[in-house]
C-alpha cells in the first residue's frame, strides 16, 4: 500500500497539470455539495421550525367527509367540514404515548364586510381557545400593538399583514381597542395621510360554508396587532379569533347551544318517524275533556356549563414527540381513530398545508437533484480527465507491466492518486463549504418573496449542518472518487508491454 500511495504521489507531481485540473473540479464539487446539504438542512429546520413547531404541527386530523387533504389554503376557499367528535378524539389522542400537545381549532374563510363601500374582502379565520393556542404555539409570533385576549375573551387577533392589505382596500387602518396610531408600524401611504387616517377597533366578518346558510356577520373586537416571525406574508392571510365567536359566525353549534336542554316529551317527539307521526293525529287522546286537569309539560333544567370543546370545530393539530416514527405514528394514529369511531382521518402536515407543503418539498427535491447533477458532472470530467492521463502514460504502464506489475497493482496505483486528490481538494472543498455554511447566517440575508422564504426556511437565509450531513458530503465525495477512478483503472490495466513498445 505504501508503495502504490508514493507511486501514486509521484505521478501526481509530475502531472501538476491535470492534477490541478481534477483537484479544482474536486475542490468546486466538494464546496457546493456542503453548502447545497446545508441549505437542503437548513430548509427542512426552517419549515419544521416555522410550520410544524408553530403553525399546525406535524399531524392534522380533518373530517372524513373533507373530499381533498389541503385544507391550510384549498382552492377558492373551499369549505372545511366540520368536526363534531372531539370528545372522543380527545380520549384517543390523551391515550396515544407518542402525541406531545394537540389543539383543536376551526378554520374556514370569511368575508369582510366594509361599513363603508360595498366591496367585500376575504380572510381566512382560525377559531381557538387563545390559552390553549398558547401552549401550543407560544412563540410563532409577537404582539406589535394591543395585549393577548383573556381566557374566554371574545376576541381577534389581526395580522400586520392583512391590516396594510386592506387598509389598501378600503383606507381603514385597524387598531386595537383602546390603541393608538403607531408611526413606526404605518405603511407609506397610511403614514402619508396620518393626520386624516380614519381607524377602526372592530371588524365585521360574515362565515363563508357551503351546504350552511346560517352564517352571521360577527363584529369583531380587535385585541392585539400581531407578527408572525416567519413566513409572516403567508400567515398573515389568518386571524386568531376565538372560538365560540368563529362557530356563531360560520353558523356552527356554540359549546352554549350544545348546552341547551330539550325536554324528554319534545325528543319523543322529534324522536318520531313515518307511521308514529301518523299517530298523533288519530286515537281517542286528540280529546281532551278537562285541559286544566292535565300536566302540563315541564320546563327544561337550567342548562348546566359547559366548556369551549363541546362545540364544533373544523381539525385538531396534533405535536408528536421527538424522536418517533412519523409514519408508525400516523398508522397507529388513524387505526386508532377509526376503531374508535371518530368519522376523522389523520394526515401528515405537508398534505394538510396544501400547495406550502408541497412547493417546500419540490424545492428540497430540486436541491437535491441539482446536487446530483453536479456529482455526474464532476464524474464525467474527472472521468475523461483521467482516461486521457492513462493513455497518455502508456509507456510508463507497459514498462511497469514488463518489469512484473500485477494488473491490480497498476488499478490501485490510480486508485491512489484520485484518492489523494479527493481528499486534498475534495478535504479543501468540504471545509470551506461549512465554513461558508457557518459564515452565511450572520450575514442576515433575507427576502420579502414568499418562495425565497420557503426556500431559506424563514426570513432569513439560514443554511445548517450537522454532523450527519458532513458525513453524507464525506460518503458522496468517496462515491464520487470510486465511480471516476473505475473506468480509468480499466483502461490502466488493459494496457500491455507490447502497447508500450508499439506506441514508441
Amino acid at each position: 500500500m505504501k508503495l502504490i500511495l508514493t507511486i501514486a504521489w509521484r505521478n501526481i507531481l509530475r502531472h501538476k497539470g491535470k492534477s490541478l485540473v481534477i483537484g479544482v473540479i474536486l475542490f468546486t464539487g466538494a464546496f457546493l455539495m456542503t453548502v447545497g446539504n446545508g441549505v437542503i438542512s437548513g430548509m427542512a429546520a426552517g419549515i419544521e421550525k416555522n410550520i410544524i413547531n408553530g403553525f399546525m404541527g406535524d399531524v392534522v386530523i380533518i373530517s372524513d367527509a373533507q373530499k381533498g387533504d389541503n385544507i391550510l389554503l384549498p382552492m377558492m376557499g373551499g369549505t372545511i367540514e366540520p368536526v363534531t367528535s372531539y370528545k372522543k378524539i380527545k380520549e384517543i389522542l390523551a391515550a396515544q404515548p407518542y402525541v406531545r400537545h394537540f389543539l383543536p381549532v376551526g378554520k374556514n374563510l370569511a368575508m369582510f364586510l366594509d361599513e363603508n363601500s360595498s366591496t367585500p374582502g376575504f380572510a381566512y379565520l382560525i377559531g381557538v381557545d387563545f390559552a390553549e393556542y398558547r401552549k401550543m404555539f407560544s412563540d410563532n409570533f409577537k404582539i406589535i400593538e394591543g395585549r393577548y385576549p383573556q381566557p374566554g375573551e371574545r376576541a381577534l387577533l389581526f395580522p400586520d399583514f392583512a391590516r396594510e392589505e386592506f387598509y389598501n382596500f378600503y383606507n381603514v387602518w385597524f387598531l386595537p381597542e383602546g390603541g393608538k396610531v403607531v408611526k413606526e408600524n404605518l405603511t407609506k401611504e397610511a403614514l402619508s395621510s396620518i393626520n386624516t387616517l380614519p381607524v377602526s377597533s372592530s371588524a365585521v366578518m360574515l362565515g363563508m360554508s357551503s351546504g350552511i346558510n346560517s352564517t352571521n356577520d360577527i363584529r369583531f373586537p380587535i385585541k392585539g396587532i400581531v407578527r408572525y416571525g416567519a413566513l409572516n406574508k403567508i400567515f398573515g392571510h389568518f386571524c386568531l379569533v376565538d372560538i365560540e365567536s368563529y362557530r356563531e359566525c360560520l353558523g356552527y353549534f356554540t359549546a352554549a347551544d350544545m348546552a341547551a336542554q330539550v325536554p324528554k316529551e319534545e325528543k319523543k317527539l322529534l324522536g318520531m318517524e313515518g307511521s308514529d307521526l301518523d299517530s298523533l293525529f288519530g286515537g281517542s287522546d286528540m280529546m281532551v275533556s278537562d285541559y286544566k286537569s292535565k300536566p302540563r309539560l315541564k320546563a327544561a333544567p337550567a342548562a348546566a356549563a359547559k366548556a369551549a370543546e363541546d362545540g364544533v370545530y373544523n381539525a385538531v393539530f396534533i405535536k408528536l414527540n421527538d424522536g418517533v416514527d412519523y409514519k408508525d405514528a400516523l398508522a397507529n394514529l388513524n387505526r386508532a381513530l377509526s376503531d374508535g369511531k371518530t368519522e376523522v382521518r389523520a394526515i401528515p402536515w405537508n398534505k394538510a398545508s396544501g400547495p406550502m407543503g408541497g412547493m417546500a418539498l419540490i424545492i428540497k427535491g430540486a436541491l437535491f437533484l441539482f446536487v446530483t447533477l453536479l456529482f455526474c458532472v464532476a464524474v464525467i470530467i474527472i472521468v475523461n480527465t483521467l482516461t486521457m492521463s492513462a493513455l497518455e502514460r502508456a509507456s510508463e504502464i507497459g514498462m511497469m507491466r514488463a518489469i512484473g506489475a500485477h494488473k491490480t497493482f497498476i488499478a490501485g496505483m490510480f486508485l491512489g492518486e484520485t484518492a489523494i486528490l479527493s481528499a486534498v481538494f475534495g478535504g479543501g472543498g468540504i471545509i470551506a463549504g461549512i465554513a461558508a455554511v457557518r459564515v452565511i447566517p450572520l450575514l442576515r440575508i433575507t427576502t420579502a418573496n414568499d418562495m425565497l422564504q420557503l426556500l431559506y426556511g424563514g426570513n432569513f437565509f439560514n443554511p445548517l449542518l450537522s454532523f450527519p450531513d458532513i458525513g453524507l458530503t464525506v460518503f458522496q465525495l468517496v462515491v464520487v472518487t470510486v465511480i471516476a477512478a473505475l473506468y480509468p483503472m480499466r483502461v490502466a490495466v488493459k494496457i500491455t508491454p507490447l502497447d508500450a513498445i508499439s506506441r514508441d
